[in-house]
């Protein structure tokens, strides 16, 4: 069969440091579908806002979800950057190699963007796990000492949709309010993960915005957070997957969120208490993490309920979420 020995030339080329062109720094993994297709197809971005590469028809063997494609390691992200790729155009670029290389690039047509429907970049991970109060201006917004070690709390993994979905106001809720975040995507299984040693987990980075009841958070449920942060919907995730080695330092990165176009909040990630590393150290010391957990790690200021007076979303509002080098996300609110 053709496939799985394309995936072993490739793979092998690549080992060998034989391949004759530089892959682009940029990868940007994502889950789509499309009307052609039968059900979630796994793809690369072809740069920010760029259209999408079919992964699973460059190798049908590889995994159609990004939890089993995490699973399976170092081989099949090899073949992820061995996908010949340029930011815009209906095809990737001609490579410099062989007549069977240029028959398999010429085989990747780049879907434009409005011919496929988005997923998260993750779905149905193990755990999503969130982290409060870790950006230093973010403390001082509420007149609240920094932490001293790491606030962890989580959400279902049902709360998760895609980087363009409706965010659902519940009726239980009348403080629906938004919140801008990196979100950390695990590479490999660990316990017990030295903070020295923790990049070597991380697969990569995407925007996160963690949708929270505040009335719920705040004084329902014995104000433990985990009901008002977990309503269907709360998690909205992408629109990439963004590998480390493509993020140039994932904690010095320009994060806003504007509301109806208007910017909410605005800050960097440098302002982060715990980074990734710490996080990372932190929390397998309790649990394990598993290809594909997902860990939200925390908003800056300017989030609604802490305005005077309180601002919460409402029917027809749009909230956009923001990271430099990731991307943007998008949802409506209905």
């Amino acid at each position: 069969m053709l496939f799985p020995v394309r995936r072993r030339l490739l793979t092998a080329l690549l080992q060998a440091q034989h391949w004759p062109f530089q892959p682009s720094r940029d990868m940007r993994l994502v889950q789509f579908q499309a009307p052609h297709l039968t059900g979630p197809h796994l793809g690369l971005e072809s740069g920010n806002g760029g259209g999408v590469i079919n992964l699973n028809a460059f190798d049908p063997t590889l995994p159609k979800t990004m939890v089993e494609f995490l699973e399976q390691g170092e081989s099949t992200l090899s073949v992820a950057r061995s996908v010949p790729r340029t930011a815009g155009g209906s095809h990737p670029a001609p490579l410099p190699c062989s007549g069977l290389c240029r028959a398999l690039a010429a085989q990747l047509p780049v879907l434009p963007r409005t011919e496929v429907t988005f997923l998260a970049p993750v779905t149905r991970p193990d755990k999503v796990v969130c982290v409060g109060m870790n950006y230093v201006d973010h403390c001082k917004e509420q007149n609240v000492p920094v932490p001293k070690e790491p606030i962890i709390f989580s959400k279902f993994a049902s709360s998760i949709v895609g980087p363009y979905d409706e965010v659902i106001l519940p009726p239980e809720s009348q403080e629906v309010d938004w919140e801008v975040e990196l979100a950390v995507v695990i590479g490999k299984k660990g316990k017990h993960i030295k903070a020295t040693d923790a990049m070597a987990y991380v697969a990569g980075f995407t925007v996160a915005h963690d949708v929270s009841a505040r009335d719920w958070q705040m004084r329902r449920n014995g104000r433990q957070w985990l009901l008002g942060k977990t309503f269907d919907t709360f998690c909205p995730l992408g629109p990439a997957l963004v590998t480390k080695d493509s993020v140039a330092d994932p904690h010095n990165l320009k994060i806003c969120c504007r509301v109806n176009g208007e910017v909410v909040q605005s800050s960097n990630t440098s302002q982060m208490v715990f980074k990734t590393e710490e996080l990372i150290a932190w929390v397998s010391q309790f649990v394990t993490l598993y290809p594909g957990d997902i860990i939200l790690t925390g908003t800056p200021p300017g989030v609604g309920v802490f305005r005077k007076p309180p601002v919460f979303l409402k029917k027809g509002d749009e909230v956009q979420c923001e990271i430099e080098e990731l991307g943007v996300i998008i949802n409506k609110v209905v």
